[in-house]
């Protein structure tokens, strides 16, 4: 499941990225927050194994959230043999695109603090920056069902190809109510409408889903193409990259 690579606008990108929210103690992760920032975030020497351990499972890109300690980690990992390819995560209020640019990053997506503001305006500015510098452009979203029914009425429905969303099956930071069969179905049918390349995150609900409950339910998503997983330790990823491996 989600082996080998998607070809889009010429480039060849991975289906399987490594995630790194628990890198920079993302909100998500509760009261995990702060240990991963005292021990993942403020040791770049450790997310660096994560990198090479996840390189040497099989896993060929990143999904970069370009915060100085991961970027240092990456080159790290690059050192030691493991090229991954770079989906960059431009974030609100920064500056990322020399940066990317600089890393060679295949394709480029707007932060979901930035999507989900719907300023089509600026928001197709970013969108054209980023086609210009020859990346892939696309858009992130925390609000899979507010924002994509937006965006398929927005006058950028033709300005990007990668679309990011969080999905899983108990609905866990997706704005829904209880993501009962009815709802599935209506997400379904606008993501199909949309006809982007969906990039599923958060598919583990931030470690309270197993691999393998959230992976069969991955299994049933006919509309997802490619997905990030974030990781948190060297055995996670044996564990998360090897069961998807199985599937």
């Amino acid at each position: 499941m989600l082996e080998g690579y998607i070809k889009l606008s010429g480039q060849r990108l991975p289906r399987t990225l490594l995630g790194t929210s628990p890198f920079i103690g993302a909100a998500q992760f509760g009261h995990r927050a702060r240990l991963y920032i005292l021990d993942l975030y403020r040791k770049p020497e450790v997310m660096a194994r994560i990198m090479v351990k996840s390189y040497q499972l099989g896993v060929r890109g990143i999904q970069l959230l370009p915060y100085p300690p991961v970027v240092e980690a990456l080159e790290m990992a690059r050192d030691e043999g493991c090229p991954l390819d770079i989906i960059g995560t431009a974030r609100p209020d920064e500056e990322d695109m020399e940066l990317f640019s600089n890393l060679g990053a295949k394709a480029i997506i707007l932060h979901a603090g930035i999507t989900d503001k719907t300023d089509w305006e600026n928001i197709g500015s970013k969108l054209n920056d980023i086609t210009d510098s020859g990346a892939i452009a696309g858009l992130a979203t925390h609000l899979p069902f507010k924002t994509t029914e937006k965006l398929l009425k927005s006058p950028i429905l033709d300005d990007f190809q990668l679309y990011m969303v969080p999905v899983n099956r108990l609905g866990y930071l997706m704005d829904c109510d209880t993501h009962g069969p009815d709802e599935r179905e209506h997400f379904k049918k606008m993501i199909l409408k949309l006809d982007k390349t969906v990039i599923a995150k958060k598919v583990l609900a931030a470690g309270i889903m197993t691999p393998d409950d959230a992976f069969d339910y991955l299994k049933k998503l006919d509309y997802v193409n490619m997905v990030a997983l974030g990781i948190a330790s060297e055995e996670e990823a044996e564990e998360t990259f090897h069961k998807l491996s199985q599937r």
